[in-house]
């Protein structure tokens, strides 16, 4: 997605320890015309499927899930990184966080994810693949069909990709970075 691609390099910064910065346009401040533009483009990838539900995980997943849900006017659920006290009957799964450095129980009301569903996962960043195994694990638990994983950005040297092809996901990123050495932001065509 070239548009993407161009926004990555003119403002996104690259930081030390692989830490790609792109807060003013995707996940901290956002770029609206840019998400839909993305939104397009996942739909696009994912038209042959008969997507029921958008499924991501708070927070930075939910600007361009709830995006691609308004154009294929279809429910967004958001998994919880904290279990609401008003939330009993729930799915339940723990993920770890590398930017974080800790585990979360990360939850979804089984109200809103079911055997009915037909799911794609859609969400900011593929690093290693853990946030994207736990919503694996929910949809299992769920019996909901994970029709495919869209990302705004992959990092392909952390293998997250492999992690979740090895699982038989599809796999769909917008723009993938090869490399964040010297703080360079190095894309693949």
């Amino acid at each position: 997605m070239k548009a993407l691609k161009e926004r990555i390099l003119r403002d996104g910064k690259s930081l030390p320890g692989g830490i790609l910065k792109v807060d003013s346009f995707v996940n901290h401040q956002m770029d609206p015309n840019l998400m839909r533009q993305v939104a397009v483009e996942f739909i696009r990838r994912f038209a042959s499927s008969n997507i029921t539900k958008i499924i991501t995980i708070e927070a930075s997943g939910i600007a361009p899930a709830v995006m691609v849900g308004l154009l294929l006017d279809v429910p967004v659920v958001f998994a919880k990184k904290k279990k609401p006290s008003t939330m009993d009957n729930m799915l339940s799964t723990t993920v770890f966080s590398f930017t974080k450095q800790r585990n979360y129980d990360v939850v979804v009301s089984k109200e809103y994810l079911s055997s009915q569903d037909r799911v794609i996962f859609i969400d900011d960043f593929l690093a290693n693949g853990n946030a994207a195994k736990g919503i694996v694990d929910l949809c299992q638990q769920a019996g909901a069909k994970l029709e495919g994983m869209g990302f705004i950005i992959e990092k392909s040297f952390q293998h997250g990709r492999d992690v979740l092809e090895s699982l038989g996901i599809r796999v769909e990123s917008l723009a993938v970075v090869e490399s964040l050495d010297n703080c360079q932001i190095k894309l693949k065509d």
